[in-house]
């Protein structure tokens, strides 16, 4: 019988003798009184709705890859400088990883659908200004706003899915997003590079509006998520302007330096070193902010505090790192060495790429049936490791077998980090705190993706001079040809065959294979880390204030119990 105290919430009952702890989680009871994990589905409006979700994820992954073979195309189209088809090319990444944590945050005030349609919104302003621009100011401009758009996109396609699916449930669901994400970042290359040579540039930004306006019905009529029930002027209170300046200001403060770090300028140079400071002194002005005044902070402190999520945030960035700087420079090693044309060098990832989208959906099913993360993620830890010490034997000569079967094993490894990682940080994140520790992986996995090309480049560089001062005849070239990775492949490409180039071509495999022993590196440092994870159970209940209204989600047996306030930890009467 329903209640009508506004203290009461309604759970849905998955069978009668399931019982109910303080904690918050369930201990669901077969007949013989041993815990077992209750089914779990979604109705057909909540399997459209992810439906949704991943595509969005899939759009998003496309466009943050797709103008990096096409950039030298667009450049010569719009008359533009090398370092504005850089920045052509940087900009989505940079506002994608410093918008997220804003959007998660945002939803947590507003409700995660209107935040969705206004990540569709940027996404598709950003297009359509790209599209039509005819020089580079539009392009920036255009790829930015796109970029704010998709890392709000990305985060809150993470977030709802902890509001429709039971902890115990997600791993087949997390698995596909990862999947949907991994899927999306290998084959833009090859996505753009066609329109770019085939069709034209601008359809690379075309494509995306039938997929938003798509979208946006599926999200506004599928994604029928609870409303919070509070006035405007309360949610408008709620939001952390102060923080939030803070935060977007230093965090990019801090990216951006990276990214043009021993590209546009040297590393040693101000215009690198200051921002660099600048950015990390507000971090922690932010921190201390967060920490001390802020009312209803951006970012919870408490969401530290925990030592399962801080080596989980600390893996995910680590993750990150090693994934972005092997898709990145992997096919240079099949442009400058084997001199593969960039689709074909697209298509040469795929021994990697479509490893780790596979082996993300196994490894989401395998925690689902066992309840087990901690040893997924060591067991992907320990793969990504050996599968990097065995890109370390790579060389010009190596076959086209050898490369193919050298890439499989990171791939593996990598793919299974996707849904463990995401499992051990929800598993210890408290219900309050939830959406925001979702998005601060998928923050940090971002954020690692800027360190990875910025370490690669370092390592790069470093080792290429070097190797070059060893050959009388590249020595002159070697502060020059040393500077930039990716600027050195046409110089291979243009070179006549001979005993240089063959020397060229050595010592470019040789400071690539530093790049993948520093990543091996790395990846035994995160699988050190990754024993201090602690098992959680994953047999909680499903506690959100945003998710599927009444009737959505469906589960055997269900039926409405009655819970006290007393019995729910206290929380408050509007979280339910």
């Amino acid at each position: 019988m329903a209640s009508q105290d506004p203290f009461v919430r309604r759970v849905p009952d998955y069978d009668a003798t399931r019982t109910i702890s303080n904690s918050g989680s369930t201990s669901p009871k077969n007949k013989d009184g041993d815990a077992g994990s209750p089914k779990f589905a979604l109705s057909r409006r909540g399997q459209l709705a992810f439906f949704t979700l991943a595509v969005l994820t899939l759009m998003a992954a496309l466009d943050g890859t797709s103008l990096s073979v096409a950039l030298p195309i667009i450049a010569d189209t719009l008359h533009g400088t090398a370092i504005e088809a850089f920045w052509a090319g940087t900009s989505f990444l940079l506002s994608s990883t410093v918008f997220q944590p804003s959007f998660a945050s945002l939803s947590n005030i507003f409700g995660r659908r209107p935040l969705v349609l206004i990540a569709l919104l940027f996404f598709c302003v950003g297009a359509i200004i790209a599209a039509i621009g005819n020089n580079f100011t539009y392009m920036l401009v255009g790829r930015t706003i796109q970029g704010i758009g998709g890392g709000g996109i990305i985060a809150l396609s993470e977030i709802i899915v902890t509001d429709l699916v039971p902890l115990r449930d997600r791993g087949r669901y997390f698995g596909i997003i990862s999947a949907m994400w991994s899927i999306g970042s290998v084959t833009g290359p090859i996505l753009g590079g066609g329109f770019a040579e085939k069709v034209s540039w601008r359809w690379i930004f075309y494509i995306n509006l039938p997929f938003v306006g798509v979208g946006a019905v599926f999200v506004i009529y599928f994604l029928n998520l609870k409303i919070l029930p509070s006035s405007l002027a309360e949610k408008l209170r709620r939001i952390d302007y102060i923080g939030t300046f803070i935060f977007v200001g230093s965090i990019s403060s801090f990216l951006i330096p990276l990214t043009w770090g021993g590209v546009s300028y040297p590393w040693s140079s101000w215009h690198t070193l200051v921002p660099l400071c600048i950015g990390a002194a507000g971090l922690l002005v932010f921190a201390f902010y967060e920490a001390r005044f802020a009312r209803d902070p951006i970012i919870p402190p408490m969401i530290f505090q925990n030592r399962t999520a801080t080596v989980s945030f600390i893996g995910s960035i680590l993750q990150g790192l090693i994934l972005w700087c092997t898709l990145y420079y992997l096919p240079l090693y099949y442009e400058a060495v084997k001199e593969y044309s960039p689709i074909l060098s697209g298509v040469a990832l795929f021994p990697e790429t479509f490893t780790v989208a596979p082996s993300a959906v196994v490894a989401g099913i395998l925690i689902t049936h066992t309840g087990n993360y901690r040893s997924v993620i060591w067991a992907g830890w320990l793969i990504s490791t050996i599968g990097l010490g065995l890109m370390c034997i790579i060389k010009p000569s190596t076959s086209i077998a050898g490369w193919i079967l050298l890439n499989v094993v990171p791939g593996i490894g990598l793919g299974l980090l996707f849904p463990s990682l995401g499992y051990a940080v929800q598993a210890s994140a408290a219900p309050e705190n939830l959406a925001i520790a979702v998005a601060m992986f998928s923050f940090f996995r971002a954020m690692g993706q800027a360190i990875g090309v910025a370490v690669g480049g370092v390592v790069f560089q470093n080792r290429m001079r070097q190797n070059l001062l060893g050959y009388a005849n590249l020595a002159p070239m070697a502060d020059q040809y040393s500077q930039d990775a990716a600027g050195l492949v046409q110089v291979i490409k243009a070179m006549a065959e001979g005993p240089d180039k063959s020397n060229l071509k050595e010592a470019y495999t040789d400071s690539l294979r530093i790049v993948w022993a520093v990543c091996c590196a790395v990846s035994f440092v995160a699988l050190v880390l990754s024993l201090f994870t602690k098992s959680y159970d994953l047999d909680q209940v499903l506690d959100s204030a945003q998710g599927l209204r009444e009737g959505e989600t469906q589960l055997p047996r269900e039926k409405d119990i009655e819970i006290s306030l007393d019995e729910t930890n206290q929380r408050t009467p509007w979280a339910y």
